[in-house]
């Protein structure tokens, strides 16, 4: 079944059912592997180690997400990448682009642990090591470090296996590593009595064989095929997946930001109080481990619904759109309330799960710690749930800008300065009150913005359209023309298909692709005015959008096949790069014309127009680098560039002159 045809049942199947077979499979794929970075902290808990293997743990905890930072953006990006290879149905470079990213994930996890073996003492320290804890994290650190290049393409390419169809290979891998992990942690800790190095050993075997379920795969693989030559650097071909990765890879660094500013301050004003370093290390990063399960079930669900929230928007079907965001919105409410509940009337019990604080001197301290923690520092977890899920639900709808905020002003904007400010004031428990009132503050801030959005989305009366076809057409040339915004170049290609006798297309375009995908033809007409003034490559690489692309692209190539004829923009000429017949047009003019002609065609004022022309030529010109990569007016890219300000007559014969 074609690609467009089988998603639109986005569109029409029950919200419910479409909600829970999207999300289940991301939610315990997720959860999964939440469990890679609980398991040991329980284990360790629970033994000899006690609350100094717990803190030694926890400084290590940043670490794995630097290391998932790179993994992540070049898996998530090759994985985009191939996903919008498919939907095009060009995928036969995807396998240069997937094999550069292995490559390079290789080659930074050898960096990493060039940077970090001669460093882990000073690096483990600046997270919060202390004089006790810094022996358990080195011992700890040493066995992980070594496997990083395991460990990392393994994340890197589970996220590949997930686009080529086999989400299923893909648990398996992830589920396979934590049940090895889970089964050998208590075997090396307590029965061998290896301590950290048991729980380190532990970690590293179910990484790789994580890793070798995930190798596997590469010998089975379904729209790709992986070469020898596919792992040869393509820095071309790579550099559009990176994009498409670097959301991920900015999620990740601002979790280590956080970490890294908390675990400083913690040491700072932990030993300061009467808890020292150790107890506040330990307990935030038990705390972070159960958080990260909490906000994993929320955004489980909104990530796995992605699909269909994009789908909904492209198509206009607003109603659709809202049902799925209030139901959403339920499910994350629900979440955040037992959680709540959970951490306000049981923290003890939470934080005895992983175990008696044997080795520190007052134990007393360290369950007073553990549940002021868990009662402040959480207590507006719903808050931060509806903030994740906001995020994500404005970057399935095409917001960027509004996904940023929602996201970075909680993290970046409001915790940072109140977790260095408030101790000032108020010493360790600053820091714990630092949490629920930067998420207060983003609550609104999301809340406001979500408002404001659903405002916007107004009904739509849905009008009966013609219904488009493809003009039939002869055997021959098929003639693209790219063109600055004034230079006249619609009408140009319009006068060169009515002297040819050919099918001339532009708005026609839109149309066929909106019949063919389900999506509404203004929304894919609009893509390109639409983007934001800034964060354009975010807004282009959202679902919603590829998936307007997608749909673009596939018509363009149905057209191109029919036969002979003239299509006007839309990077036309590069999505028709591999045919034979095409000859490539870029019509530019001086500005000076430009701003006459948008005055003469659409009654602007002088300023209004120029401002316009900039817009719109910036908005092509982030199109254009989006889908190939390329600078969009490089004369190297096109067969003829011609200056349309001698006019659009002459313009045109001179066209028809070389095309003969």
């Amino acid at each position: 079944m074609d690609q467009s045809q089988s998603s639109q049942f986005l569109g029409t199947e029950k919200i419910t059912k479409l909600i829970l077979k999207f999300s289940i499979p991301c939610v315990l794929s997720l959860l999964v592997s939440a469990l890679y970075n609980i398991v040991d902290q329980i284990f360790i808990g629970n033994s000899e180690l006690s609350a100094l293997g717990n803190a030694a743990t926890g400084v290590v905890f940043p670490i794995f997400i630097i290391s998932q930072a790179f993994a992540w953006c070049f898996g998530d990006g090759c994985a985009a990448y191939l996903n919008i290879c498919q939907g095009k149905k060009s995928a036969q470079n995807a396998h240069k682009a997937i094999g550069t990213g292995l490559t390079l994930t290789l080659v930074v996890s050898l960096i990493l642990m060039a940077i970090f073996f001669p460093l882990k003492k000073e690096i483990l320290t600046l997270f919060g090591a202390s004089e006790n804890s810094i022996g358990y994290a080195i011992e700890y650190f040493n066995w992980i470090l070594a496997f990083f290049p395991i460990y990392m393409l393994s994340n890197m390419f589970n996220a590949v296996i997930r686009a080529d169809g086999s989400p299923t290979w893909s648990m398996v891998s992830m589920l396979a590593g934590a049940v090895t992990n889970i089964i050998l942690d208590p075997v090396f800790i307590f029965a061998c009595k290896w301590g950290m190095t048991g729980a380190a050993v532990a970690t590293v075997i179910g990484q790789v064989v994580s890793f070798a379920i995930s190798f596997a795969y590469i010998f089975r693989t379904k729209t790709f095929k992986l070469s020898w030559r596919s792992f040869i650097p393509d820095f071309k071909e790579v550099k559009g997946a990176v994009q498409l990765g670097a959301s991920s890879f900015i999620t990740q660094m601002t979790i280590v930001v956080i970490s890294l500013v908390c675990n400083i301050m913690l040491a700072k004003y932990g030993a300061m109080s009467k808890y020292g370093i150790d107890i506040p290390i330990a307990i935030i990063g038990i705390e972070s481990k159960v958080f990260t399960v909490v906000v994993n079930l929320v955004v489980g669900i909104v990530l796995g619904c992605q699909p269909i929230i994009s789908y909904n928007m492209g198509a206009k079907k607003y109603d659709r759109v809202k049902e799925l965001y209030f139901k959403i919105l339920l499910c994350t409410i629900v979440i955040g309330v037992v959680s709540t509940l959970l951490f306000e009337l049981a923290p003890k019990a939470v934080v005895s799960m992983f175990g008696n604080p044997t080795n520190i001197p007052n134990p007393d301290d360290y369950w007073e710690f553990g549940e002021k923690t868990f009662r402040i520092f959480l207590m507006f977890v719903i808050f931060t749930c509806f903030i994740k899920m906001t995020s994500i639900f404005f970057q399935a709808v095409g917001k960027p800008i509004c996904a940023v905020v929602a996201s970075m002003i909680r993290d970046i904007v409001c915790f940072i300065p109140l977790i260095i400010v408030l101790p000032m004031f108020f010493g360790i428990e600053g820091i714990l009150f630092a949490s629920p009132s930067a998420d207060f503050v983003a609550m609104l801030v999301a809340l406001v913005l979500t408002i404001v959005f659903m405002r916007s989305l107004k009904p739509i009366i849905k009008k009966e359209q013609e219904q488009k076809v493809i003009a039939p057409s002869k055997k021959g040339v098929v003639i693209t023309i790219a063109r600055q915004h004034g230079s006249s170049g619609k009408q140009i290609g319009k006068i060169v298909a009515e002297r040819l006798g050919i099918p001339f297309y532009y708005k026609e375009m839109t149309a066929l692709a909106a019949q063919e995908s389900g999506l509404d033809k203004e929304f894919i007409s609009n893509i390109n005015m639409n983007a934001p003034d800034m964060l354009h490559s975010l807004y282009l690489s959202t679902n919603v959008i590829q998936q307007a692309i997608v749909a673009q692209d596939k018509i363009i190539r149905k057209i191109a096949d029919n036969g002979s004829c003239v299509i006007v923009g839309r990077a036309a000429d590069y999505v028709l790069r591999d045919y034979e017949n095409v000859v490539r047009i870029f019509i530019s003019a001086p500005e000076e014309y430009r701003i006459k002609r948008v005055m003469e065609v659409y009654g602007d004022s002088e300023e209004k127009a120029q401002k316009f022309i900039k817009k719109s030529d910036i908005a092509r010109a982030s199109y254009y680098k989006n889908i190939s990569g390329q600078e969009w007016g490089d004369s190297k890219n096109y067969n003829l560039c011609i200056d349309s300000s001698i006019g659009i007559d002459k313009t045109a014969e001179i066209i028809l002159a070389y095309l003969q």
